[in-house]
């Protein structure tokens, strides 16, 4: 079997004290054209701690009037994927998700903003496991919205054959 490094940088930004201060950045966001749809704005992004939010908005809204559960899993899968790959890496492996489980907890309703935190629980070898927890802004404050449990596997990067 062949050993894999789980260092999954997919073409980052170099290290350095003026990348420390800047925006949060991660190279897999860079060109996810999903999270660009929904609207989805990073926080935070280091390996297996991510922050990122988004508003819903009316078409992500199923015939209830209520977010789509589809939509939230989507929300919560880019904060997973983002967790599970470090944004510092070379590039020459990829986690992806092997399974993930979700428990809707509320409703969610257009203009609330919505916030998903990823949270690496173990990692060994090529497999991890990752909480992501989404909670939505409301009248009394925040309330969970969804949790997601996340299992990860990291594969040789299928862009870095290419090359």
């Amino acid at each position: 079997m062949t050993e894999i490094d789980v260092d999954t940088n997919l073409g980052g930004q170099p290290d350095s004290p003026a990348a420390e201060s800047a925006a949060p950045f991660h190279p897999a966001f860079v060109n996810d054209q999903a999270a660009a749809w929904m609207g989805v704005e990073l926080v935070r992004a280091e390996f297996g701690d991510v922050v990122i939010r988004m508003r819903l908005r009316d078409e992500m809204l199923n015939g209830f009037g209520m977010a789509q559960g589809g939509m939230i899993f989507a929300f919560a899968d880019v904060a997973f994927a983002l967790a599970c790959n470090d944004p510092h890496g070379d590039g020459s492996t990829i986690t992806v998700a092997s399974g993930v489980d979700v428990n809707f907890m509320n409703p969610g309703f257009s203009g609330r903003q919505l916030t998903a935190t990823a949270t690496l629980v173990n990692q060994t070898g090529r497999s991890g496991l990752f909480d992501i927890r989404v909670t939505q802004e409301s009248g009394s404050g925040e309330e969970i919205l969804a949790e997601f449990r996340g299992r990860s596997r990291t594969v040789p990067n299928p862009a870095a054959k290419k090359h």
